[in-house]
Parts: C-alpha cells; sequence; structure tokens
C-alpha cells in the first residue's frame, strides 16, 4: 500500500520475493550485490539517514562496507523493483559524514513509501529476534534461519515472526462541522511533561477467541465507559514496538453518556471539538486543565491517521 490514504507505516515498494528465504545458493549470490540497512539494537534500532535531504533518504550500504561475517545474521527483505535484493543485519551504525542516526517513531511519516517499507520491516524482524532467543516451547537456545523468517532449535523446533493484533479507535459523535466531538485518553502510563497532556485515541490487544470489532467495544467500555455503535474499520499498520499490529477503526458513542475512567489505563478522558483538535494541529495552545496544553500523537502514529481521517471527513463534507 502507498500514498496519503495509507497509515504512515503501512506503506512499500518492496517485493518480499518469499520464495528466496529457502534458496541459500541464490541468497549467497544475493548477499554480494544487495544493498543492505544498517539497524542498531543497542541504539533502540536506529539507523542512519542522509543528513543533507528533506524529506530524509535512508542510507543504505553495500555488503563491502559492513563488518567481516555480517551476511551470518542477515535479515532478507525483498527485492527491489529495480532486480537489487535487500537485506538488513543488526550491527553498531558505522561514523559515516554527511549521516545521522534516527529512529522509526522519529522519520516513519517524512520517508517516502519505500524508505518507510524497508525500515519498518526491518525493525519488526528485528525485535521480533531479539525476543525469541530461547524457544518457547523447549527452552533451548534457538538460532536465525530462513534468511531471518525464522528461528530453530537444536532439535528441530521452529518458529516463525508473529506480530500481536491490537485494535486502535477514534471515537466520534457523527456530528459535522467543527463542532463535532471526538473522544480521545491519556495513558495513565505515559510519562508526564510539565505544561503538557498528551491525548489518543483508545487502544488495547485484541484477547484470545475475539474479534477486532468485539475489542473496539469492549476496551471502550473498560477505558472510559462509554458504548460505541456503527464501527468501521479504516486500516492497519505495524507499530513495531516491539511487535504490534494497529487495526484502526471509527466509531460513534453519545458524548452525552458521562465518560468513567479506569484509572488503572486511563488517567484523562474528555471530548475535543474538531475546533480544538485544529487548533492544536495548527501549533495553537488549547488548554486541558491544569496548566497543561494537549499534545496530540506523534505523526507516524496510527492514531494520528484516523484523527486526520475524521478532520478530513468533514473537510471533504465541506466542498
Amino acid at each position: 500500500m502507498s500514498g496519503e490514504q495509507a497509515p504512515p507505516l503501512a506503506r512499500s515498494t518492496l517485493d518480499r520475493a518469499a520464495h528466496r528465504r529457502t534458496d541459500p545458493a541464490w541468497l549467497a549470490e544475493a548477499w554480494l550485490r544487495a544493498r543492505v540497512l544498517v539497524l542498531d539494537s543497542t541504539a533502540g534500532g536506529r539507523t542512519l539517514v542522509r543528513s543533507d535531504t528533506n524529506p530524509p533518504v535512508l542510507v543504505l550500504l553495500g555488503a563491502g562496507d559492513l563488518p567481516p561475517g555480517s551476511e551470518a545474521g542477515a535479515m532478507f527483505l525483498g527485492v527491489e523493483p529495480d532486480g537489487v535484493p535487500v537485506f538488513a543485519v543488526d550491527v553498531p551504525l558505522p561514523a559515516l559524514p554527511g549521516t545521522r542516526a534516527v529512529g522509526l517513531r522519529d522519520v516513519g511519516h517524512l520517508l517516502a513509501d519505500r524508505d518507510a517499507g524497508l525500515f519498518t520491516t526491518a525493525l519488526a524482524l528485528l525485535n521480533w529476534h531479539l525476543r525469541h532467543i530461547y524457544s518457547s516451547t523447549t527452552g533451548a537456545p534457538t538460532e536465525m534461519d530462513e534468511a531471518g523468517w525464522s528461528r530453530i532449535d537444536r532439535n528441530g523446533e521452529r518458529v516463525w515472526p508473529r506480530t500481536d493484533p491490537a485494535m486502535i479507535v477514534l471515537v466520534h459523535d457523527g456530528v459535522a462541522g467543527l463542532e463535532g466531538r471526538c473522544l480521545l485518553g491519556n495513558n495513565a502510563a505515559w510519562p508526564s511533561t510539565p505544561g503538557e497532556r498528551r491525548f489518543s485515541c483508545l487502544a488495547g490487544y485484541i484477547e484470545p477467541g475475539e474479534s477486532a470489532e468485539a475489542a473496539v467495544l469492549r476496551e471502550v467500555r473498560e477505558e472510559v465507559d462509554v458504548g460505541v455503535e456503527t464501527i468501521t474499520y479504516v486500516g492497519s499498520q505495524a507499530w513495531p514496538f516491539p511487535g504490534s499490529l494497529m487495526l484502526g477503526f471509527l466509531a460513534t458513542a453519545d458524548p452525552e453518556h458521562p465518560v468513567r475512567v479506569d484509572p488503572t489505563e486511563i488517567a484523562y478522558a474528555r471530548w475535543f471539538t474538531r475546533a480544538e483538535i485544529g487548533a492544536a494541529l495548527a501549533g495553537r495552545t488549547v488548554d486541558v486543565g491544569g496548566g497543561a496544553r494537549l499534545v496530540l500523537p506523534p505523526p507516524s502514529s496510527i492514531a494520528l491517521f484516523l484523527i486526520h481521517r475524521w478532520l478530513d471527513g468533514w473537510a471533504d463534507a465541506r466542498r
């Protein structure tokens, strides 16, 4: 998926070429001519971008630019439209002139479709490997196999990458115009910053045996004690921190229903008008009480994408 209709981390131009993951001869030859994305797990999975470009552009190296033996831990990401294979490796970031280190949260929304897809996939795969050094069934050590797309223990027990499905929903009142409102919350686990209070969409993991829509109903009820209707799926994106797939929804609710938060999950929750959200997005101060101003989700998140979708729906209706 690509373009402005997609969430910021749901864009890619890469052919994953999964049939090549079990072809050692092809992989060995491909490594010699590959483009390689370097991630550094000791630096939170950061990578390099060129410091002289705006928007940022990923720095991809050749196999010969990497420390000897890097190919042993190389993860095959796929093949570019020009036929060049792409790998990712977890090694210390080299000190290259004209580059700077960045995290996916910082630049994911700024990257072109190709770079957003590469960085998101590589980080998701890296984080999965870091969390599966031992087999969850046998407890035995595992090692990377299938060009990074599985891990295997000494008894041949194999595991493959998984993501944790989670729902995220922008609850709104269904009213057009600047007085239409949406319901946002401040998570109790978020660190506080003096003078600021971050609000975002309500979210939670999908439980075993549960549909995504059922999770929307349950999580909103649990977190703010509000019932929702007209649940509409919007889109999804990976959130590899460390390994979630965020399923984005819009849903309507009655703003006159009392909001009662579960303090173990939500510290604050309230309805905001389109005028208030628009003002915050424009950089103007929106007072949320206690001397704090409204801060919205980061640009790489699907939460802000959902907020924009709600705002853009009104903008489209006006034309």
